[in-house]
């Protein structure tokens, strides 16, 4: 072999070698890419892209429910479990089964969407409907929402008694059938 063919040989190993660094280092960086943009991924996000899927959630003092996503908002979502609705504030659930692979950015979210808790809780004493309220602390009320203040809604227990429960001591809301 001639010197010219040894060069051009060597060149095109040196050339190959490159090129399979520069893919090692590619892909390096693309798993680092991936892991720091699954850090802006939202447990809502996660849950918004669920909705219509089967899912289980665990909540304190509840346990698991299992049923139907119907709905995600703004840090809440609505589950269609045992035949009755809840309303679930995302900050106590515990786990999620069942979840889809995807997620819907925020961006991507309907003003509907983007609806806190508040206007879920209005959306149902608007409708009178009776409900077990499940608190932070482990103790159940059944009651009907009155009214609906900005971290806050006030109940009409069974008793006739008025309370009010702070989002923050709110860890599900299920319907009730009368």
């Amino acid at each position: 072999m001639s010197w010219e063919h040894e060069l051009f040989a060597l060149l095109d190993d040196l050339e190959g070698q490159a090129a399979a660094a520069w893919e090692d280092e590619r892909e390096a960086e693309l798993a680092d890419r991936a892991r720091a943009e699954y850090g802006s991924v939202t447990l809502a996000s996660r849950m918004m892209a669920s909705v219509g899927h089967d899912v289980a959630i665990d909540l304190p003092h509840v346990g698991r429910l299992e049923g139907r996503l119907a709905r995600v908002g703004e840090g809440w979502c609505l589950l269609s479990a045992q035949g009755q609705d809840w309303v679930v504030p995302l900050r106590f659930v515990s786990a999620v089964r069942g979840a889809s692979e995807r997620s819907v950015p925020d961006v991507a979210w309907s003003p509907v969407d983007r609806l806190g808790l508040g206007a879920a809780l209005r959306r149902i004493g608007d409708a009178g409907e009776r409900c077990l309220v499940h608190l932070v602390d482990g103790s159940r009320h059944e009651a009907w929402v009155q009214r609906v203040g900005a971290d806050f809604a006030e109940w009409r227990a069974t008793s006739g008694e008025t309370f009010l429960v702070p989002y923050d001591a709110l860890v599900a809301v299920q319907r009730r059938e009368d």
